[in-house]
C-alpha cells in the first residue's frame, strides 16, 4: 500500500465533492427558493458538515492507532460508499421537504420559520453526506502514518493538493459539460459511480497483503525550528486558521458582486471565480510543498501577511471602471485573474503550513485545525452577504476583511527577538496597510461611472439607479435589466384585455422598474408584485414620480420573494400573472421561471378563464424552442405576439379558450385610466391602435420549435439556457 494511491483517491474525491456542492446548490434552490438566505443555508451546512466530519474522524483515528492500516482504509472506503447513495437520497428528501412546507404551516414565506424550516430539511439532506465527506481527511493521514510514516508530517498538505486539483476539474467539468450533457441528476449519477469506484479500490487495497514497513528514520521536522521564527505558534495558529477561512470565504462573496459586472449573471461567472480560487490555491499549495524539503526553508513571518493584505485589496484596482477595456470575455477573465489570483495563491500557502505545523502528522490534531478553518469559511460569506455588504458595500467590506491579515501580521511579528529588527514587523505592516489605503483612495467602485447614480445595496445584490427621463436604467450587480418601454405596459394590458370578463387579481412576478405593476394598478383592481432583490422596489419613486402614491394604495401589495416559492406558499388565485424573468436569458437561476414545472405551480393559482404572459426576450433558436415548447406543454390554450418594437415575444397561456377578437374589442375593455397608462409613452394615438401594432405581429408557436424540433421541453433538470458553453462551442 502507497500513499500515492491517496494522491489518486484525493484527486477523485475532491471532483466529486465540489460537483456534489454545485448541483446540491441547484437543486435545493429549486426546492426552496432563490434566496441570499436559502443559499447561505445550504454553503452553511455542507462547511458544517465538513468540520464535524474532520473533527469526528480525527477523533476516531487517535482511538484506532492500534489497528492496521487496512482498518482505516475500509472506514475510508465505508465513507466514500455512503456518500455515493447521495445521487438518490439528497434530491428525494428535498423534494420531500418542499412537499412538507407547502402542504404545512411552516410560517410565511421569508419568515425566519420558513427559513427555519427549510434550514431544517437541508441539514437533514445533506449533513450526513458532508460529514462523510469532511471524515476522509483524518483517516487517510492516518493510514498515511502506518504506510508511510517518513511522510506523516506533511501528509495533510499532499491529500490538500490532491484534493485541489480535483475540486478545480470538479468546478470546471460541472458547469462547462456535465450538466449540459446529462442535467443536475445525471451529473449526480456519474458523481456517485465515480464514489462508488473509489469506495472499490479503497476496499481492494485493504484486502491485499500488507508489507512491513520500517520505522521513520528521516531527520527530525523543521517545524519546530519554524514556530520560532514567525511567532505563530500554539493556539495562534489556531486563530490563524480561522482568521484566513473565515476572509477567503468573504471575499469570495465579495468577488463574485465586484466581477459581475464584468463576468455577466451567468453560471459560467462563479465557475470562473472559483476555478481561478482553486487554481490559485493549488499552486500556492505547490510551492509550499516544494519549500519544506529543506529544512528551515518555511515561515510566515509579518511580510508575508503583509503582502498577502495588499494582494486581498488587488480587486480594488481590478474592477475598477476606468481600466482599459477589452473584448468582454477576455476583459471579465483579465480582470478576475489580476483581482484574486495573487490572495489566493497567498492562502494557498498558508492553510496547508498552518495545519501542518499544527498537527505534525497526528490526524486527530489535522481534523480539528482543518475543522476549525472550515468554520472560518461556513462564517465567512454569512458575515460578508448578510453584515457587510449590505451595510459597507463592496469597496469598505474588502478594506475591513483586510484588517484579520494585519493582526496575524502582527502576530508573527510578535516572535521577532529584541532589538533593531524587531522593529521590522511594525514598519512592514505598516507599509502594508499605507498601501491598502493608497489603493482605496485611488480606485472607484462599478457605478461611480454613471451620472448622479441611486445605489442601493442589500444581502442579495447591488441595485444602480441612472439616467433622466424615458433613459432611466436600472442594474442590478452591474447587469442591466430594463428601461422605460412601452413594451413592459403591454405586458399587462394585453392579457388584462383578453378575457371577456374584468380581472379581480392580478400578479407580476418580477417587480423591475415597476411599469407593469403600475399599469396593473390602473385597472383599479388588486394587484401583488413580488420581487426576489429587496432594493428594487424601494426605487419604484425614481423611475414613476407617482409611486409612493401607488404603494399607499390598498390594491398594491408587494412581496419581497421568491416567485416561484410565492406561487406555491399563496393561497389566492389570479385572473392575470405576468412573468418578466431578469435579463439575459442565460442568467444564472432564470430556467426556474420558464420550466415546465414552474408552469405547473403556476396553474395551481391561475383563475379557470385566467391568462398568463410570459415574456421572452430572445436568445438562440434552441432556447426559444426549449422555452415555447415549456410553455405550450402546459397550456391547452396558447397565443404569441411579437412586441411593439419588434423584438421579443410575449406568449398567452390560459386553460380556457383565448378569444380571436379584433384590437378594438380589447380597448373596450380598458377602464380610461389604463387607456392613459397604455399610451403614456406610445407609440400608438389610440389604445385600438396599440393594440393592433401588437395582434397584426402574431406568431404561430410551431414555428418555433420548429426551428430546434430535437430540443425537448425546458424542464427544471435540464436548463439548456443557462448551460450552453458545448452548444455554442459546436456552433463556431
Amino acid at each position: 500500500m502507497s500513499s500515492s494511491w491517496f494522491f489518486v483517491f484525493f484527486l477523485v474525491s475532491g471532483f466529486c465533492s465540489l460537483v456534489y456542492e454545485v448541483v446540491w446548490l441547484r437543486l435545493a434552490m429549486a426546492q426552496f427558493g432563490v434566496t441570499t438566505p436559502l443559499v447561505s443555508i445550504v454553503l452553511s451546512v455542507f462547511m458544517a458538515g465538513l468540520a464535524l466530519g474532520s473533527w469526528g474522524a480525527g477523533r476516531v483515528a487517535r482511538r484506532r492507532r492500534a489497528s492496521p492500516a487496512a482498518t482505516l482504509v475500509r472506514l475510508y472506503a465505508g465513507a466514500e460508499l455512503v456518500i455515493a447513495t447521495s445521487a438518490t437520497v439528497v434530491p428525494a428528501v428535498l423534494a420531500w421537504g418542499r412537499g412538507t412546507l407547502a402542504s404545512g404551516s411552516a410560517g410565511t414565506w421569508g419568515s425566519s420559520g420558513y427559513y427555519l424550516a427549510s434550514g431544517a430539511w437541508v441539514t437533514l439532506a445533506l449533513l450526513p453526506f458532508c460529514i462523510c465527506m469532511g471524515a476522509t481527511f483524518p483517516l487517510a493521514m492516518e493510514a498515511i502514518r502506518r504506510v508511510a510514516p517518513a511522510e506523516s508530517d506533511r501528509s495533510f498538505s499532499y491529500l490538500y493538493v490532491a484534493n485541489l486539483v480535483g475540486a478545480t476539474a470538479g468546478t470546471l467539468a460541472s458547469a462547462f459539460v456535465l450538466v449540459e450533457l446529462l442535467g443536475f441528476r445525471g451529473t449526480l449519477a456519474l458523481t456517485a459511480g465515480l464514489n462508488a469506484l473509489l469506495a472499490a479500490a479503497a476496499l481492494a487495497l485493504s484486502l491485499a497483503p500488507a508489507r512491513p514497513v520500517e520505522p521513520a528514520t528521516a531527520a527530525p521536522t523543521a517545524l519546530g525550528h519554524v514556530e520560532s521564527r514567525d511567532g505563530l505558534v500554539g493556539g495562534r495558529i489556531v486563530w490563524a486558521l480561522f482568521a484566513t477561512g473565515l476572509v477567503s470565504m468573504a471575499m469570495e462573496v465579495v468577488w463574485v458582486r465586484q466581477l459581475t459586472p464584468y463576468l455577466g449573471n451567468v453560471v459560467y461567472t462563479f465557475a470562473t471565480i472559483l476555478a481561478l480560487y482553486l487554481v490559485a490555491t493549488f499552486a500556492g499549495s505547490r510551492i509550499y510543498r516544494s519549500r519544506t524539503r529543506r529544512p528551515g526553508g518555511v515561515a510566515l513571518p509579518a511580510w508575508a501577511w503583509a503582502l498577502a493584505t495588499v494582494a486581498s485589496l488587488l480587486p480594488l484596482a481590478a474592477a475598477d471602471p476606468r481600466l482599459p477595456a477589452g473584448p468582454p470575455s477576455l476583459d471579465g477573465l483579465l480582470r478576475a485573474a489580476a483581482a484574486i489570483v495573487p490572495f489566493c495563491a497567498a492562502l494557498g500557502f498558508a492553510t496547508p503550513l498552518l495545519v501542518d505545523r499544527w498537527s505534525a502528522g497526528e490526524p486527530d490534531r489535522a481534523g480539528l485545525g482543518y475543522a476549525v478553518n472550515v468554520v472560518g469559511c461556513l462564517l465567512g460569506p454569512l458575515l460578508a452577504g448578510l453584515v457587510l455588504l449590505p451595510l459597507v458595500g463592496e469597496r469598505w467590506s474588502l478594506l475591513l476583511l483586510a484588517l484579520p491579515l494585519l493582526a496575524l501580521g502582527a502576530a508573527a511579528g510578535g516572535g521577532a527577538p529584541p532589538g533593531p529588527r524587531s522593529r521590522r514587523p511594525a514598519f512592514v505592516l505598516g507599509a502594508a496597510a499605507a498601501a491598502g489605503l493608497a489603493l482605496f483612495a485611488v480606485s472607484r467602485s462599478f457605478e461611480s461611472q454613471f451620472p448622479n447614480p441611486v445605489v442601493k445595496r442589500d444581502s442579495t445584490a447591488t441595485v444602480t439607479a441612472w439616467g433622466q427621463g424615458r433613459h432611466k436604467r436600472l442594474m442590478v450587480n452591474g447587469v442591466g435589466m430594463t428601461y422605460l418601454t412601452p413594451i413592459t405596459k403591454m405586458m399587462a394590458h394585453l392579457p388584462l384585455a383578453f378575457p371577456d370578463q374584468r380581472p379581480r387579481r392580478a400578479l407580476t412576478i418580477c417587480f423591475g422598474m415597476g411599469t407593469s405593476f403600475r399599469s396593473m394598478l390602473s385597472w383599479g383592481i388588486d394587484a401583488w408584485a413580488v420581487e426576489l432583490v429587496p432594493s428594487v422596489p424601494a426605487l419604484f419613486e425614481y423611475f414613476h414620480a407617482d409611486g409612493p402614491q401607488l404603494l399607499a394604495s390598498p390594491h398594491a401589495h408587494v412581496v419581497i420573494d421568491d416567485g416561484r416559492r410565492f406561487l406555491e406558499r399563496s393561497g389566492e388565485t389570479y385572473d392575470t400573472i405576468v412573468i418578466d424573468p431578469p435579463p439575459p436569458v442565460e442568467a444564472a437561476g432564470s430556467s426556474l421561471l420558464y420550466s415546465r414545472e414552474f408552469y405547473e405551480a403556476l396553474k395551481r393559482r391561475l383563475a379557470r378563464r385566467g391568462v398568463v404572459q410570459q415574456w421572452i426576450p430572445g436568445g438562440d433558436e434552441p432556447v426559444v424552442a426549449a422555452f415555447v415548447r415549456a410553455f405550450r406543454d402546459a397550456f391547452p390554450y396558447v397565443r404569441g405576439f411579437a412586441s411593439l418594437h419588434g423584438w421579443g415575444l410575449h406568449l398567452l397561456g390560459s386553460q380556457s379558450p383565448l378569444p380571436r377578437e379584433g384590437a378594438a374589442a380589447l380597448a373596450a375593455r380598458l377602464p380610461p385610466e389604463a387607456a392613459r397608462d397604455l399610451l403614456e409613452w406610445g407609440p400608438a394615438a389610440t389604445a385600438e391602435a396599440q393594440f393592433d401594432v401588437v395582434l397584426r405581429q402574431e406568431v404561430p408557436l410551431e414555428a418555433f420549435i420548429a426551428r430546434a424540433p430535437r430540443v425537448p421541453a425546458l424542464r427544471d433538470d435540464r436548463p439548456i439556457n443557462e448551460y450552453y458553453f458545448l452548444r455554442h462551442l459546436r456552433a463556431q
